[in-house]
């Protein structure tokens, strides 16, 4: 996890690890063809980047949510095992179509939930409902998947904050990644070639194949220290650590939708809900 920028510098960033291996795709067994992902409901932050989104169960009349990490709160960054919920705010995220202008300002009301632990999210609910943005703006909120994603999936993490995307793949699954005093649970983490910058935190990660938000960028090993802040460190099951300097990662967002009850309230004692309590 990097720190938010503060201004027009700062310390987030994702890339990607070791290139997962490709097949030949053959005439009998094509890809899906790629959906076409561009910067309409991605949203930018005075530091982070973020998106606005919908749960599987969500309906136009909810109130509409905006999601980035739980390090880009503008509270601070939540502690070890603290959840934040129902805290007011009226924070302000500049609303972009799909080659990156600005269209609107949306403020929200709340923080839904946030948190840094076993994840790294922020949900603020806005002062508007989807489909007010949608008649006003002409700007759909980006679909969560409901699912777990897969190694090889080809990916792309879009920036709001610095206006660009950037194209990967799934390189893999850490069983614990851990960054300072803090522990994320089967996060992501990217091939190379999504060598993201500060200021990248909070960017959804797109799944090419459905268009829809199956993570969130978050953090990234920038000078191959072991466990500390910016060098996160990668635990697998037996407690054995490993340490990839140059690569980054991302939070996954399927169990989120498990979490989010009707009129897109967050209810963490919904069945399958295992987001963390305060």
């Amino acid at each position: 996890m990097r720190r938010p920028l503060a201004g027009a510098l700062g310390t987030l960033l994702l890339a990607g690890a070791t290139v997962a291996g490709t097949g030949t795709a053959t005439a009998q067994t094509p890809k899906p063809p790629a959906k076409a992902v561009d910067f309409a409901g991605t949203v930018a932050l005075s530091n982070c980047s973020g998106s606005l989104v919908r749960m599987p169960n969500s309906a136009d009349g909810d109130p509409a949510l905006v999601m980035t990490n739980g390090h880009c709160l503008e509270t601070g960054m939540p502690g070890p095992g603290e959840v934040i919920t129902d805290q007011p705010s009226s924070r302000t995220f500049s609303l972009l179509n799909s080659t990156a202008g600005k269209v609107a300002t949306l403020r929200a009301v709340k923080v839904s939930y946030a948190t840094m632990t076993d994840t790294d999210v922020t949900l603020y609910q806005l002062n508007t409902t989807y489909a007010s943005i949608k008649q006003r703006y002409g700007i759909s909120a980006l679909a969560l998947s409901g699912d777990h994603p897969t190694t090889g999936t080809s990916i792309k993490v879009v920036s709001g904050y610095w206006k660009r995307i950037y194209s990967c793949n799934v390189d893999g699954f850490v069983h614990e990644l851990r960054e300072g005093d803090w522990t994320w649970k089967d996060s992501l983490r990217y091939t190379p070639s999504c060598n993201t910058i500060g200021g990248t935190s909070g960017s959804p990660v797109v799944d090419t194949a459905t268009g829809k938000v199956v993570a969130i960028n978050n953090t990234g090993n920038e000078n191959g220290e072991r466990c500390t802040e910016n060098n996160p460190c990668e635990v697998d099951e037996n407690g054995n650590v490993t340490v990839r300097q140059g690569i980054n990662y991302a939070q996954e967002t399927y169990g989120i939708t498990k979490c989010i009850a009707a009129g897109n309230k967050v209810d963490l004692d919904l069945p399958g809900c295992t987001l963390p309590r305060p």
